[in-house]
């Protein structure tokens, strides 16, 4: 991108955040909310193209998808220092907040807020709960960087939970779907997900960009130097992080458009509870990070990390187990249109929020981050 995504000093902590902002960087919530129209749009109107879009797979999901999210992680991948990651791994309060938040507070939330607002809608509930147990690994990056966020830390929690996903997501859909629900005298339904099933995709969405990251960096630096790297190759690959944003919300929407279109009823009912998921997930973790003094950017990795979901992951599991037209799929679809524009949203309250925090973090805060 343009001036958001520079690492080079602001104006001045009391300087309005937008207007450090180019033009381009300033209107990022415009271009997403286009590309999530284009792809309703062409969704609707091209007889087909879900099912030509959807014909190549990797696992159980879309190519072009799969597409999309390999060139959107890539340069963000390429731009952590690798040699840095033990000042994170160090860390234990901010590895310890992050496990319990992703894998014990953010399921439970999902979980309660289903019940809450769909207690008479049982398939979309369960997708609800779906969406709630898959934590993200993939666009959480996107959303850390723009909002100045540790990247290193960024790196070492997307990894973390890519293993705790492994090992932990079957169980907990066990758990979550079927033994809580029994214990609460509630509706249960089964999971049927296999460890591998999950573990593909962890490999393909993220094993895959975090080796050509790795790589790039290293092999860059080796040739170049770090500055020479960060200031020559860094530029001209992290445009493409943002195009691959984009060219996944369309396939995304295209894919989906019919079914978003039809029933616009059911989409607000799901996009209620996920409203409200979102605002916790993102501010409860903000507040922790300042009170535990992780400072603002560990402080926002952390608020992005629990607040974002697998939505490619969700899908999937929803799909192969309750069919392509489930209402479970479709709460799975419903979680990125509401989830991309209430982050995207997230991280503009970010960087507003950095003037409440004190030390050094504020000073080293970049204004943006997608170059």
């Amino acid at each position: 991108m343009s001036d958001l995504v520079t690492d080079t000093p602001v104006r001045g902590d009391d300087a309005p955040v937008l207007s450090r902002l180019s033009t381009l960087d300033r209107f990022l919530p415009v271009w997403i909310l286009a590309a999530m129209a284009v792809g309703l749009l062409l969704g609707r109107a091209v007889p087909g193209l879900d099912d030509a879009l959807d014909a190549v797979k990797v696992g159980s999901v879309s190519l072009p998808i799969a597409l999309g999210l390999l060139l959107m992680m890539y340069p963000v991948l390429a731009k952590v220092r690798y040699n840095e990651l033990h000042t994170v791994t160090s860390d234990r309060r901010l590895l310890v907040s992050s496990l319990v938040l992703n894998w014990v507070v953010g399921p439970a939330v999902m979980f309660a807020l289903a019940w809450i607002f769909l207690s008479d809608l049982p398939t979309y509930r369960t997708g609800l709960i779906i969406v709630g147990l898959a934590r993200c690994i993939a666009m959480v990056l996107i959303w850390n960087d723009l909002s100045c966020g540790d990247r290193e830390a960024g790196a070492v929690l997307v990894a973390i939970n890519s293993v705790f996903q492994i090992v932990a997501f079957a169980a907990l859909g066990w758990f979550y779907l079927e033994v809580l629900p029994g214990w609460l005298g509630l509706d249960q339904t089964a999971l049927d997900v296999s460890m591998w099933d999950i573990g593909k995709s962890v490999l393909v969405f993220l094993g895959i960009p975090l080796l050509a990251g790795f790589l790039t960096r290293t092999l860059g630096e080796r040739r170049l130097g770090r500055d020479g790297y960060e200031s020559r190759v860094l530029p001209r690959i992290g445009p493409f992080a943002l195009y691959g944003l984009l060219f996944t919300i369309v396939v995304l929407f295209a894919l989906q458009g019919q079914t978003i279109s039809d029933r616009p009823g059911d989409v607000a009912r799901i996009a209620i509870p996920l409203l409200a998921y979102f605002a916790i997930m993102w501010a409860g973790p903000m507040a922790l990070g300042r009170a535990i003094g992780l400072g603002y950017a560990r402080s926002a990795t952390l608020a992005f990390t629990a607040a974002g979901n697998n939505f490619e992951l969700a899908i999937a599991v929803a799909i192969g187990v309750f069919g392509v037209t489930s209402g479970q799929a479709l709460a799975g679809v419903v979680g990125p249109l509401i989830e991309v524009p209430v982050l995207v949203a997230l991280v503009y309250v970010s960087l507003w929020a950095r003037k409440f925090f004190p030390g050094p973090s504020r000073e080293r805060a970049r204004p943006g981050a997608l170059r």
